[in-house]
């Protein structure tokens, strides 16, 4: 089976986590017939770790899985009773079958071939694995077939198909299909309601295998005993916790989240558990004591790096999930219960929810002031040692940075003849010689190198006509969306807790208007620079409306024009040298491609800039912090000297 890289489509489905309202899904449900039943919410998110696919049209049905331990492959004629008939076998492939059964009964549709080609998350740990596969395929379907379903849509195609399997999933399940992004559910019989939250700051979950055992099949049996009448004072408490109770704690939840609040969502989190083990256990009790979830969650070690914890999904003795203090308690955390605890964990941060999730990095570069290490190494693989210790190429330390702050795709300017130095270095795996002989923490390292090279995408700039030219090559990738830009040549290294790019960020979501960081630097240097100014839009002179902006002016012109009051004196801005690019300047960058229109014989990104600063205004946003800049020797060794410290 061969996918083409002309006709495939890529495709990623993320685990799911349940944070808050575990069992109201399909408590809710039974609202069908007896509306005394409080509806059920929840709050539930996708997590980093998925599947990651590719898929194309095809006349058959085929799945390939060439994962290690599931060296798998189904190839089946796309007949309503062919793939009927696979889903209720209950096998590896029930669940994809299940959902292609559905699509077939219900869309004019062919069948599709799809390649499974990795899979960072675990399975059968309450993290919605077999549902994030059903998504998986009911996205292929959908995209392949341009069936117009909305995520909603895909997120039901996905539920009725597994369905059909012996697996028989509640309804939060699939919000996978919803992304690495908190969302509300709501319940109320056959109807669900999703909702996107709005999140301020970020909170650094861990969640772990407990290494032990439940059966769910029992869980969901006894607590289904409970309705649609409740008539026992057991049944009554489950439906009080399952309906208003829950209720109360994700109103408090939403809050917490919108606040920014963690201590208070962590400490939620630990009331909630008090009252599921309070009002539920009792109608499961011998799966739902769950001793070694309960030790867990009562470890002195563990409870002086969290603000709260509880259990994951059905509950028992699964999955356990914790609310970290912070981005070192979480490291703490995560490698203390792999080492002393022996438990499989993994870090998720759920980070402040923003409406700019792509970036550009222009990398096409030769280097001639660092010539002639740029014969053989291209500068933005210099390494550099970073604040973690670690000696790493500086695009790595780019990448991280925009990994970390949850941007979702990053576009590399390249020359044609670069492609392969990038794919070698962040898509292909190690071999098992060498990942043997890394430590542990470097080997969990190692994947992170891979995640991020799935974030990656790559256009070539085919002819070198000046920064702006270089830029414009990403305008089908923006995709009309506002979109990072950073520097390949340079790092950026912040005074304050928010990164620079997250300063940056914070200033554009005030306004959505082309947004520059912003600093201040030396006249002797202004004609070295773009240099602008405006008036301070704030008492802490920290945003500028830039009512000019001139590419590297004369020093005459730049005291007669360009001077800023800044802290009651005059100096000079200029641009710190990352960007929140709007899709207006790409239809000015177009327009002066178009019409030759050059600055020193080059399309300049400036220019189209300062067009679109005359006709939408522009923002400047002053960084706290500086760049470091790896584009001529005695800059880099400055780097390699400060950077790290």
């Amino acid at each position: 089976m061969e996918i083409t890289k002309e006709s495939r489509i890529e495709i990623f489905v993320p685990g799911r986590l349940c944070l808050f309202g575990e069992h109201s899904d399909w408590a809710g449900f039974y609202r069908i017939t007896n509306e005394e039943i409080e509806p059920g919410r929840a709050i539930v998110t996708g997590i980093e770790q998925g599947i990651h696919a590719f898929a194309e049209k095809a006349e058959n049905f085929e799945v390939l899985c060439t994962l290690p331990g599931l060296e798998k492959s189904l190839f089946c004629q796309m007949e309503l009773s062919e793939l009927r008939e696979i889903a209720a076998g209950g096998e590896f492939f029930s669940y994809v079958a299940g959902v292609a059964s559905y699509f077939k009964e219900h869309y004019k549709v062919n069948g599709i071939r799809l390649f499974i080609d990795a899979m960072t998350l675990p399975m059968k740990r309450g993290l919605s694995s077999s549902a994030a596969v059903c998504v998986l395929v009911a996205r292929a379907f959908n995209r392949l077939y341009d069936l117009h379903m909305n995520t909603l849509g895909e997120m039901q195609a996905a539920y009725w198909g597994e369905q059909r399997t012996p697996s028989k999933c509640g309804r939060l399940d699939q919000a996978c299909a919803f992304g690495v992004r908190p969302v509300q559910m709501r319940f109320d019989g056959n109807d669900i309601y999703v909702e996107r939250l709005r999140i301020k700051g970020n909170f650094y979950w861990i969640f772990a295998d407990l290494n032990a055992s439940k059966d769910t099949v029992k869980i969901l049996s006894d607590l289904n005993q409970c309705y649609p009448l409740a008539e026992t004072e057991v049944q009554k408490a489950v439906w009080e916790a399952l309906g208003k109770d829950n209720k109360a704690i994700i109103e408090k939840a939403i809050s917490y989240f919108q606040e920014g609040d963690a201590k208070k969502l962590g400490e939620l989190m630990s009331e909630a558990q008090e009252n599921f083990d309070k009002k539920v256990a009792p109608a499961s009790p011998v799966e739902l004591r769950a001793p070694v979830l309960h030790r867990i969650l009562c470890d002195p070690v563990v409870k002086e790096l969290v603000y709260g914890g509880k259990g994951v999904g059905s509950q028992g003795d699964g999955t356990v999930q914790f609310l970290a203090k912070d981005e070192v308690c979480q490291k703490k955390l995560a490698q203390y219960l792999k080492q002393e605890k022996n438990m499989e964990a993994f870090a998720f941060t759920i980070r402040q929810q923003r409406s700019v999730r792509k970036a550009v990095i222009p990398v096409a570069g030769f280097g001639t002031r660092v010539y002639p290490e740029t014969r053989g190494v291209k500068k933005d693989f210099f390494p550099v040692i970073d604040r973690d210790g670690m000696l790493k190429p500086a695009i790595l330390v780019l990448l991280e940075e925009l990994d970390s702050i949850g941007i979702e795709k990053i576009c590399l300017v390249i020359g044609e003849e670069d492609r392969a130095v990038y794919q070698e270095f962040f898509e292909k795996e190690l071999s098992e010689e060498h990942l043997f002989k890394l430590p542990e923490e470097m080997r969990q390292y190692e994947q992170r190198i891979m995640r991020i090279g799935k974030k990656l995408r790559y256009v070539v700039q085919q002819e070198r006509k000046g920064f702006g030219h270089a830029v414009y090559q990403c305008r089908n990738f923006t995709n009309r969306e506002p979109v990072l830009l950073l520097l390949g040549d340079m790092l950026y290294r912040s005074y304050e807790e928010r990164s620079c790019v997250e300063q940056l960020l914070d200033a554009y979501e005030d306004t959505e208007q082309l947004t520059l960081g912003i600093t201040e630097t030396n006249e002797n240097m202004v004609s070295k620079y773009g240099i602008l100014t405006g008036n301070w839009l704030d008492n802490k002179e920290q945003v500028l409306e830039v009512s000019q902006m001139i590419e590297k002016p004369s020093i005459e012109k730049a005291r007669k024009e360009l001077q800023t009051e800044l802290e009651g004196r005059k100096t000079y801005l200029t641009v710190f040298g990352n960007y929140v690019l709007t899709p207006a300047v790409f239809e000015c960058l177009e327009k002066n491609i178009l019409e030759q229109k050059m600055t020193k014989g080059e399309i300049q990104l400036t220019d189209a800039l300062d067009e679109v600063r005359g006709q939408y205004g522009m923002r400047g946003c002053r960084i706290n912090g500086r760049v470091y800049d790896l584009g001529n020797p005695a800059s880099y060794r400055e780097t390699v000297a400060e950077y790290g410290k």
